[in-house]
C-alpha cells in the first residue's frame, strides 16, 4: 500500500513541476514577442509631445552632447508638457507666439565640432539670417527654405525624420496676405510610408517640430531611399494650393555619426508637361426602348507621371448630369503603377428624360493616394454642348441607337 502511495505523491510532484515550466516557458515567448517591433511602422511625435507608447526620447540623442542634455532637462519645468496641452486651440495648434531664430533645442545640442564638419547641409544662425534678411525682390522669386532633421537610431532601427519649419512661404490667400500650410512627406520609391504634418494658421514661417519615426528599414536601405517633401496651403473651399517640393536622394548621406540637420530651398513643383494629359478609350450605347445608357471604359494611355516618384496609380470617376446636375456616379477599380491602363468595365445609367439633349457625363482620371487627397490627371465631357471629339461622340450615339460606339479622346486639364 505505501509504494502506490509514494508513486502517487511523486507523481503529483512531477505534474506540477510541468505545468509551472510550461507556463514559464509560455510567459518568457510572450515578453520576447512583445519587445519586437513588427516591420514599417512608424510613429510620429508631434511638438516633442510622444503620443505613442515608443518613445526615442529616453535614449540617448544621437550627435547630441550629455552635458547640453542634462541643461535642457534642467531648464524645462515638470508641468510644461500639461501646459502645452491645454493651450491648443480647438484645431489642435498652439498660441502664436513671436519666433526665436536661436531657440530651436536641436541647434542648442548641436556641438560646434559637429556643425563644422556639417557645414555643407547643417543650419547655420548665419544662414537663419540670410533666410529672414531676403530682399523684396529675392521673395518673390523664392518660394521659401524647408528645414528638417535626419537621424537613424542602430538600437531600434528606425529611420527618424523632424520636420522643424518652414521659412519665408510665399502667401497663398490674396486677402489676408498669409497662408495655411502644411507638409507632406513621402518616402520612395516604393510609396509605402506616406504622412503628414498638421495644419497651422495663418502664418508664412510655420513652425511644426513633427517627429516621424519609420521602423524596419535597414541602415543599408537606407542609401537607396528618397524623401519627397510637398508643401501645401490648405484651402477648406476647394483644392489645397501647392507651395513647392523638396527632394532629398539619400545616397551619399552618412547618419551613423548621429543626427544630421539640413536646410533646402523650396523649388517650384514638377508641373506635367503641357504635351498631353493622355487619352481614354470609350464606348457609349443609347438604348432608346429602355432610356438607358451604357458606358463602358476601355483604356487609358500616355498618361503622365503624377508626382516624382514615376508612374500613377490611376482611375476612372464617371459623373452624369441632367440639366448641370448631377444625378448619378461611378468609378473604375485602380491600376497600380501604369501609364497605360486597361479597365474594360461597364456601367448603366437610367436616363430621367426622353432623349439626351439635357444628358451629358463626364470622366476623371485621378491618381490614387491613400495618404493625402486623390489628384485629377485629366478630364473629359461628353455631351450635345461638348466641343471636338466629345461632342461628335454624343452626336454618333444620338443619331444611332443600340449601337455600341468607341473612341478615343484626348484629356484636358483637370
Amino acid at each position: 500500500d505505501e509504494i502506490p502511495t509514494v508513486v502517487g505523491i511523486f507523481s503529483a510532484f512531477g505534474l506540477v513541476f510541468s505545468v509551472s515550466l510550461f507556463a514559464w516557458i509560455c510567459c518568457q515567448r510572450k515578453s520576447s514577442k512583445s519587445n519586437k517591433t513588427p516591420p514599417y511602422k512608424f510613429v510620429h511625435v508631434l511638438k516633442g509631445v510622444d503620443i505613442y507608447p515608443e518613445n526615442l526620447n529616453s535614449k540617448k540623442k544621437f550627435g547630441a552632447d550629455d552635458k547640453s542634455e542634462a541643461t535642457n532637462k534642467s531648464a524645462m519645468p515638470k508641468n510644461s508638457l500639461h501646459l502645452d496641452l491645454e493651450k491648443r486651440d480647438l484645431n489642435g495648434n498652439f498660441p502664436k507666439t513671436t519666433p526665436k531664430i536661436q531657440g530651436s533645442p536641436d541647434l542648442e545640442n548641436l556641438s560646434p565640432k559637429h556643425f563644422a564638419e556639417r557645414k555643407k547641409d547643417s543650419v547655420s544662425p548665419d544662414s537663419l539670417k540670410s533666410v529672414t534678411s531676403l530682399s523684396s525682390e529675392d521673395k518673390q522669386d523664392k518660394l521659401g527654405t524647408l528645414f528638417f532633421s535626419l537621424e537613424y537610431n542602430f538600437e531600434k532601427k528606425a529611420f527618424v525624420v523632424n520636420i522643424k519649419e518652414a521659412r519665408g512661404l510665399p502667401a497663398m490667400d490674396e486677402q489676408s496676405m498669409t497662408s495655411d500650410p502644411y507638409i507632406k512627406m513621402t518616402i520612395l520609391p516604393e510609396k509605402k510610408h506616406k504622412v503628414k504634418t498638421r495644419v497651422l494658421r495663418k502664418t508664412l514661417d510655420p513652425a511644426f517640430d513633427e517627429t516621424f519615426t519609420f521602423y524596419g528599414i535597414p541602415y543599408s536601405q537606407i542609401q537607396d531611399l528618397t524623401l519627397h517633401f510637398m508643401i501645401l496651403s490648405f484651402d477648406r473651399f476647394s483644392r489645397d494650393d501647392v507651395i513647392g517640393e523638396v527632394l532629398i536622394p539619400l545616397a551619399g548621406i552618412e547618419l551613423s555619426e548621429g543626427r544630421l540637420l539640413m536646410d533646402r530651398e523650396i523649388i517650384k513643383r514638377n508641373v506635367r508637361k503641357s504635351s498631353g494629359r493622355g487619352e481614354l478609350l470609350i464606348s457609349l450605347c443609347y438604348q432608346s426602348t429602355t432610356n438607358t445608357l451604357t458606358v463602358v471604359v476601355l483604356k487609358a494611355r500616355h498618361l503622365p507621371k503624377s508626382d516624382v516618384s514615376g508612374l500613377s496609380d490611376p482611375y476612372v470617376k464617371v459623373n452624369l448630369y441632367h440639366a448641370k446636375k448631377r444625378i448619378s456616379k461611378k468609378k473604375t477599380h485602380v491600376k497600380k503603377c501604369t501609364p497605360n491602363a486597361v479597365f474594360n468595365e461597364l456601367f448603366v445609367f437610367d436616363i430621367p428624360c426622353e432623349g439626351l439633349d439635357d444628358i451629358s457625363i463626364e470622366f476623371l482620371v485621378l491618381d490614387s493616394d491613400r495618404g493625402s487627397r486623390n489628384e485629377v490627371i485629366g478630364r473629359l465631357t461628353l455631351g450635345s454642348s461638348a466641343e471636338g471629339t466629345g461632342g461628335e461622340h454624343w452626336k454618333e450615339i444620338c443619331e444611332y441607337p443600340r449601337r455600341q460606339i468607341a473612341k478615343w479622346h484626348m484629356l484636358c486639364d483637370g
